[in-house]
């Protein structure tokens, strides 16, 4: 498994988790339904993407081409997509909701780019 990649994918996992527990805890109270149910979209393509790196962090150690691209697209995904959501949800500022399809732009590329990487693996 690759460092960085791996590094990378448990650092994620971890703040998923927090942020989720923060939404269903801290938020609960404080935010509107509609920007509670925002925050948790946040996570969960948070998590679901800390995940995939997990995935690149094997492809990149088995040298797999465009697997390190892959992981840096599912980065910025989640800055931009996750991010977005979540300021959106603290703040109220609903213009935010204006980058989120950046990110899952960058989780669409990240998935194709993994794909592509899979595929040029060798058969066992």
């Amino acid at each position: 498994m690759d460092r960085t990649f791996g590094v990378l994918a448990a650092v994620n996992g971890f703040l998923a988790v927090a942020a989720g527990a923060f939404g269903a805890h801290a938020l609960k109270s404080r935010a509107p339904e509609r920007m509670l149910a925002v925050f948790e979209t946040g996570a969960r393509y948070h998590m679901f993407h800390a995940l995939a790196l997990l995935g690149v962090a094997v492809l990149v150690a088995r040298q797999a081409p465009g697997a390190a691209a892959a992981g840096w697209a599912f980065g910025v995904g989640i800055a931009l997509f996750s991010g977005s959501l979540y300021a959106m949800a603290l703040t109220g500022i609903t213009r935010l909701g204006a980058i989120t399809p950046l990110g899952g732009v960058g989780f669409l590329v990240g998935w194709a780019l993994l794909a592509r990487a899979a595929w040029a693996q060798p058969a066992p």
